[in-house]
């Protein structure tokens, strides 16, 4: 966990004070993480060894990103990517700025190619909480600074890095490991599977018929798996979490699928992550798997408190984890690239 410099050690003070340089070069310079699939497994053992280097001890970091100008665009509304977002990069002395598009979409005023091509005459990164994934691919496609998927309709892959690194933060490797995701096969089912892929480790789908992970992301998945030894698995059934290391649920009703409440009524049911499906999956004479979920819980629907209560649970964890894997891809994409 961070600790809070004390009162009388102020940001200004710590942007101003010398500090070693961190070890090894940032590898991702000009990039954009629009898609999990745009990093390999070595990108993301490097993003995972600086976020841990960051939360052991942020001194060596601090003012690093001094200069640095980012923008937040926000579609939709947020704690965790809000709040992460722009407390991480600022100890890291960049500047935030974020942007409400609640209710004027992206590319609605103007397009989103001279929307783009404005911001980069300004800024070091855009980071863009959006409903379409093709808005973030024409942002990417036109500005010649990083642009970073803060969630989308198809992917949410920071959530993904975050849940691995907090996974990674338990065992001595991934590799072998066993995730099991329950519910609907939305963003982060994708970027989850994705990412599993990539390191090796085993990813169950096990959603209602008619709510499965999109065909083109399990295919991207599949020929991941095949170099790493992870297996990829979609089913309806449960029982097909058994025996796996950590059990994932997110809503069910995702922000912007509103509409497909009625739908979706009752057909989720059998998926809620409770006491007797938790004791169901484990195998005998072992703990809970450990318990993940992105966040905000709808306690009594997807997860009972129970559950997400208990001592298996490692949710808030992987809130506070969403920082430092941020500031690790920031600091990755950013430190050695020229201010705007």
């Amino acid at each position: 966990m961070y600790a809070m410099p004390s009162k009388s050690t102020t940001i200004e003070h710590l942007h101003n004070t010398a500090v070693s340089k961190p070890e090894g070069s940032p590898i991702l310079s000009g990039r954009d993480l629009v898609s999990i699939n745009e990093l390999d497994a070595e990108d993301v053992r490097t993003l995972f060894a600086t976020a841990a280097a960051m939360k052991d001890d942020l001194t060596p970091f601090v003012g690093s990103l001094a200069g640095k100008s980012i923008i937040a665009l926000f579609e939709k509304p947020s704690l965790r990517t809000r709040v992460t977002f722009e407390t991480g990069p600022t100890r890291l002395g960049a500047h935030v700025m974020y942007f409400d598009h609640s209710q004027q979409r992206i590319g609605q005023r103007e397009s989103v190619k001279d929307y783009a091509l404005n911001l980069e005459r300004w800024v070091d990164c855009i980071v863009a909480r959006v409903f379409e994934h093709r808005v973030l691919r024409e942002m990417a496609e036109h500005a010649s600074v990083p642009v970073v998927n803060a969630l989308c309709d198809l992917e949410h892959p920071c959530q993904a890095l975050a849940d691995l690194f907090t996974l990674s933060e338990r065992f001595d490797t991934l590799e072998g490991k066993k995730l099991a995701y329950i519910g609907d096969g939305n963003n982060v089912c994708h970027s989850l599977m994705l990412l599993c892929a990539k390191l090796g480790v085993s990813f169950t789908a096990v959603t209602p018929k008619g709510f499965e992970p999109q065909f083109s992301v399990v295919r991207d998945a599949l020929a991941d798996a095949k170099s790493t030894n992870a297996t990829i698995t979609l089913s309806h059934n449960p029982d097909a979490a058994i025996g796996h290391d950590a059990v994932y649920t997110d809503c069910w009703v995702s922000m912007g699928q509103d509409h497909q409440k009625a739908l979706r009524d009752g057909v989720f049911d059998c998926y809620q992550l409770n006491e007797e499906l938790m004791e169901r999956i484990t195998e005998k004479g072992n703990d809970w798997p450990y318990f993940m979920h992105c966040l905000p819980a709808h306690r009594g629907q997807e997860v009972t408190d129970e559950v997400i209560d208990s001592p298996r649970s490692i949710v808030f964890d992987q809130a506070e984890n969403r920082m430092w894997v941020q500031n690790s891809l920031l600091w990755h994409m950013l430190a050695d690239a020229p201010s705007a």
